[in-house]
């Protein structure tokens, strides 16, 4: 029998009423009608009330014991985690000319505060992305007269190698599939033209572009060109090994002039390790991690002298976009007002084929959903033993917070933050000194020592809060375009230009902070695996709680080896989890790389020393139905087709509610025709199924169709599935009796459209 939690005392209201009635003939047997309404009786039942309420009280006491344990464990709430992106700062007038440093902590404003991470020093330039698309083989035979001119004109020998300048990331969104710029292009590089702005009318562009180019050339400091590149997350390949990935080993270079004015050379620049002083700001190190995920890097541009960008007008430069040049711009306005290339192209040597990305620029700068509180007194020591200071917030990033605590004599000292103030040293004369406090993140909430585990606060001095970042939820989690402003403090002193932001990316990461029932379900978990993983229910435990990732289902394939799609290998555990979803139509949710690698490394410390993990996807079979149905009088057509659509798509989800119990598919089930119908069979309206045909995509002649599934003998059809695979619901048709069982996937003809029908060319009224 199930263990029932045992109460305190299990009477009620009327249990205690009944109680005291039946004590009356003993304690005043004058009282011979205690019946309700009479004074007597109202102050029973008023004592019954209080009493019932103190019971209800008292059975609480396990509640309080289980939050004690709570804390007993070690098991504090988790804080929220703050939602991220990148933004790219501009100047509001593009008459600005100079540069700008802001500090870390400048506020961006939108529906939630938001505040930049490091330091950044804003150019006065902006950047356009092209690459050299290669034309293709139509391309080269329409056009091949021009290229015949082009190879006289630039008197190229051999055969020429003709492309296109093709601009990339132009919108103000970033491209949600990526662009490879190395696959795409024909000299495998990424070009970021960068531009000065706009002469005024009546002013020459070459003064602009001069005054440009002498702010970013620094003087005797050089100035920090801060670039931001988002990669194109891309769909691990079926169970392909997550590790950390490899930085792209890439090289950056600024064009500068050659031997002679037409003549194009490059300059390399590496970008910044490690913190660093350039042009004012501190070079803070490179958050892309080698371009494997979102983030900045820094590149230090050389001197003023080195800046320089070949002309695009081929009677003044008959070189300009040949060879290895940079790739020539058509547009006369915006071809002026280039100082310099910046390239990205693989190192010499390395084998690099492909870069996607999703978004680049520069003047880039990380944001996250927090705030900075400073200089805040907290409260003053009452000289006690264990004392609880409150923070202003909650949900405070612990790595950023800075207490002081008054001392006699001393003024303001910063105080460490330890994890439990029991274990600071096993030496009692260092505990007893510590100047030490225990940190409840969540809460937000401080926690001083007793005088032997940790150092207690002087009566009467007081505690401030020197600094910390305090914020996070999941409402930070903004579409892009949502911020736009940016107010701060500048480190010289003499700029005070207006900023604007640019959000190509939505913001991601935020999540609200556990709640107390959450982190009370989390104990018998952790109690049972103690934060290791042995059995396959404290993988799946543990990889639930991995920070950073909304986990939607976890499969453990105990002995399967991923890439061999074999089982029984000793020592190797693979772990199938797949990222929550709502129920919707395909595709079926999917697993990225960061995902993947976010679990994989939450897991892997926690695995037996001798244990082979993997953390993998799983494969879908594409699965398409077609059914007929008989409808029931009195509903209506549409919605019961819908309906019975919506059913078939609840019971093939891999995630809840589907499958047949709620958690969805089940890994490995055979989808059978008889479980399809039944399932049909219950939906409101539906008198009858007529028929139902599974298809499945195979190989044909013009390329992937789908294919009816044979039947079996007795007539039924069913799509076998390996252990390792789920059913993916890619397409439904459903027909009434009227319409018949259809006998293909494919959509009905358009009554509208015509054989004849050709499409007019637009005409443009300027060419």
């Amino acid at each position: 029998m199930p263990i029932q939690a045992p109460l305190l005392d299990d009477r009620r209201f009327d249990d205690l009423v009944a109680d005291m009635v039946a004590r009356i003939p003993a304690h005043t047997p004058e009282w011979t009608n205690p019946r309700p309404g009479d004074p007597g009786r109202t102050l029973i039942e008023l004592f019954a009330w209080l009493g019932d309420a103190l019971l209800y009280r008292v059975n609480l006491i396990p509640e309080r014991q289980r939050l004690v344990f709570l804390k007993l464990l070690g098991m504090g709430l988790r804080p929220a985690r703050a939602a991220s992106t990148v933004v790219q700062l501009s100047f509001a007038q593009p008459t600005e000319l100079a540069t700008a440093t802001l500090a870390a902590g400048a506020a961006v404003k939108g529906p939630l505060p938001f505040e930049t991470q490091s330091e950044i020093t804003v150019l006065p330039v902006t950047a356009e992305a092209y690459i050299k698309r290669a034309l293709d083989d139509a391309e080269r035979a329409r056009l091949s007269d021009v290229i015949s001119g082009l190879q006289r004109i630039h008197r190229v020998t051999g055969a020429a190698a003709p492309y296109e300048t093709q601009r990339v990331f132009a919108g103000e969104r970033a491209e949600a599939q990526g662009v490879d710029v190395f696959a795409a292009s024909a000299d495998r590089a990424l070009w970021l033209a960068l531009l000065a702005p706009a002469a005024p009318r009546g002013t020459p562009q070459a003064g602009v572009n001069d005054q440009v180019r002498a702010a970013l050339g620094g003087g005797a400091a050089r100035v920090q060109l801060s670039v931001g590149v988002v990669p194109a997350l891309q769909m691990p390949a079926l169970f392909e090994d997550i590790a950390a990935p490899a930085p792209v080993p890439v090289v950056w270079e600024v064009s500068t002039r050659g031997r002679t004015a037409l003549e194009t050379d490059y300059l390399s620049v590496e970008p910044v390790a490690d913190s660093g002083a350039g042009g004012g700001s501190e070079g803070a190190a490179d958050t892309t991690r080698g371009l494997t995920r979102a983030g900045t890097l820094r590149l230090p541009l050389p001197a003023q002298d080195f800046l320089w960008a070949p002309s695009n007008d081929v009677v003044e430069n008959p070189a300009a976009g040949v060879g290895d040049t940079p790739p020539r711009v058509d547009d006369a306005e915006r071809a002026g007002r280039i100082v310099a290339w910046l390239r990205l192209r693989p190192r010499p040597g390395a084998n690099v084929q492909r870069l996607p990305l999703s978004w680049i620029g520069i003047n880039a700068v990380e944001i996250d959903q927090r705030r900075t509180l400073a200089a805040q007194v907290l409260g003053a020591s009452t000289g006690a033993p264990d004392q609880r200071f409150s923070l202003p917030a909650g949900s405070v990033e612990a790595e950023t917070l800075v207490i002081q605590v008054e001392e006699p004599g001393s003024g303001w000292r910063v105080w460490g933050r330890v994890d439990d103030l029991a274990a600071i040293s096993d030496d009692p004369h260092v505990a007893r000194e510590a100047r030490v406090f225990e940190l409840d993140a969540a809460a937000g909430e401080l926690r001083f020592g007793d005088g032997v585990r940790g150092r207690i606060p002087e009566h009467g001095m007081r505690v401030r809060l020197g600094s910390g970042r305090f914020g996070g939820g999941a409402a930070g989690n903004l579409p892009p375009l949502t911020l736009t402003e940016i107010s701060g403090r500048f480190v010289n002193p003499a700029a005070t230009p207006a900023l604007k932001v640019a959000q190509p990316l939505a913001t991601q990461g935020g999540a609200d902070a556990e709640t107390l029932d959450e982190a009370q379900r989390r104990i018998p978990a952790l109690l049972r695996h103690r934060d290791r993983a042995v059995t396959g229910l404290d993988y799946e435990r543990l990889a639930r709680e991995a920070p950073g990732v909304d986990v939607g289902r976890v499969m453990v394939l105990p002995r399967f080896m991923p890439r061999d799609r074999r089982f029984e290998v000793p020592g190797v555990v693979s772990v199938m989890a797949l990222p929550a979803q709502p129920l919707s139509g395909a595709p079926n949710p999917r697993p990225d790389k960061p995902f993947l690698e976010r679990l994989h490394a939450h897991l892997a410390p926690r695995a037996p020393l001798a244990t082979e993990l993997y953390v993998i996807g799983c494969e879908y079979v594409p699965l398409g139905l077609a059914t007929s149905v008989a409808l029931r009088d009195g509903y209506g057509r549409e919605a019961v087709l819908s309906e019975v659509r919506e059913a078939l798509k609840r019971l093939l989800w891999p995630l809840a509610p589907g499958g047949t119990d709620g958690g969805g598919w089940t890994l490995g089930r055979a989808v059978r025709e008889r479980e399809l119908e039944v399932e049909i069979s219950r939906v409101p309206g539906v008198r009858e199924v007529l028929g139902l045909n599974l298809f499945r995509k195979g190989v044909g002649e013009t390329g992937p169709q789908w294919q009816l599934l044979p039947r079996a003998a007795g007539g039924a059809q069913t799509l076998p599935l390996m252990p390792w695979q789920l059913p993916e619901l890619l397409t439904v048709v459903v027909a009434d009796e009227l319409g018949g069982l259809p006998a293909n996937l494919s959509a009905a003809p358009n009554p509208f459209a015509q054989a004849t029908a050709v499409a007019v060319p637009v005409v443009p009224e300027l060419c």
